[in-house]
């Protein structure tokens, strides 16, 4: 009898909790699926996090019936690794999303860590970042920090009136292509344009503050997310981001054909890493790490230190276990890898 490694690759099924603005077709057509529902724009991959405010909406359930938080949670080392657990217990440290923006997003931003650990009792933030690998708006924009800083109280009047034209018309509006990544720190105002879609790494949180609410949101208290808008501008980014500190956010790497490419700008390791891998006619290696997989593009094979062999191809997507250890990827695809940060090292006497 021949009997499973306990820790292996683990092929998703699509996890679409409800939003509040349209998209979506995107995903179904990368994922192969039905799109029936205006409003499923987002894919929620390999995730352990609710959205705010519902005890499981959000949650990735496994293909043998659990949720995969309460899996981590039963095994912490085995789906983390240890230096992982030490320094962030039994959390992922990440959360990945397809994100298909069938219409522009409202102008909103996310708390840091510090004001989330003071108002929502968490020890994570917001902090996030886009990798583009599609667009089909014939301007495809995105929009990202303030074009020159502004008084609180000046963002606060627009907040009140929603003045949906100041608020957006205040942003950076950037041109993107597939290709494109941007990392938005905590703080930063920010939207996705009509038409883009995205591969997107956060922190393991659903807190959004939605400056824009008119029109998207129930009302007011879903965009301050019940601490009310004075408390909420504190987290607010005010500064103004002229060229050169956008290009802190911002990578082209569409014309990298390495085999493995780098993806995010060098601010966003403390809180995630992305790389793209294209073995080729070659095969990559890929060091033990707790991972989602999201498949652009052909087909390939992981294949296990055990030589246990897993297919994959366009439009799956993949959790990935540290437990599972060196794995191999060969095969022409294209695939998106996201990993948590890298924990800290610890001197010990």
């Amino acid at each position: 009898m021949t009997i499973a490694q306990p820790f292996t690759p683990v092929h998703l099924a699509v996890n679409q909790p409800p939003q509040f603005y349209r998209g979506g077709q995107a995903i179904a057509a990368l994922r192969g699926a039905d799109h029936s529902a205006d409003f499923g724009p987002e894919d929620w991959v390999a995730s352990t996090t609710t959205r705010f405010g519902h005890e499981e909406s959000g949650l990735t359930r496994l293909p043998d019936g659990r949720w995969l938080r309460d899996a981590v949670r039963a095994d912490p080392r085995g789906w983390l690794g240890a230096a992982h657990v030490e320094a962030f217990s039994d959390s992922t440290a990440l959360l990945v999303k397809l994100l298909d923006a069938g219409q522009r997003l409202p102008v909103h931003f996310h708390p840091g860590d510090a004001f989330a650990q003071q108002h929502f009792d968490s020890h994570f933030g917001k902090t996030e970042a886009w990798v583009v690998v599609g667009t089909t708006d014939t301007d495809p924009t995105v929009y990202a920090g303030f074009q020159r800083t502004y008084e609180t109280a000046t963002i606060g009047e627009w907040v009140r009136d929603q003045d949906a034209p100041a608020m957006l018309g205040a942003l950076n509006a950037i041109q993107v292509r597939s290709g494109d990544t941007v990392h938005i720190p905590a703080g930063l105002p920010h939207a996705i344009g009509a038409g883009v879609f995205v591969v997107e790494l956060q922190q393991p949180t659903d807190f959004s503050l939605t400056l824009e609410w008119r029109d998207f949101l129930a009302g007011p208290d879903k965009g301050h997310l019940g601490i009310g808008f004075d408390t909420a501008l504190a987290a607010l980014d005010t500064s103004g981001w002229d060229e050169q500190r956008r290009r802190q956010l911002i990578r082209h790497t569409a014309e990298d054909d390495s085999a493995t490419v780098d993806l995010l700008a060098a601010d966003a390791s403390p809180f995630f890493r992305a790389d793209q891998l294209r073995p080729g006619l070659g095969m990559l290696g890929l060091d033990p790490s707790f991972a989602v997989l999201v498949v652009l593009d052909g087909a390939g094979t992981l294949r296990t230190a055990h030589g246990d062999e897993y297919p994959v191809a366009k439009g799956d997507t993949l959790v990935v276990p540290h437990g599972a250890g060196e794995l191999e990827l060969t095969g022409e695809v294209t695939v998106i890898r996201c990993r948590p940060p890298e924990p800290p090292r610890r001197h010990h006497p």
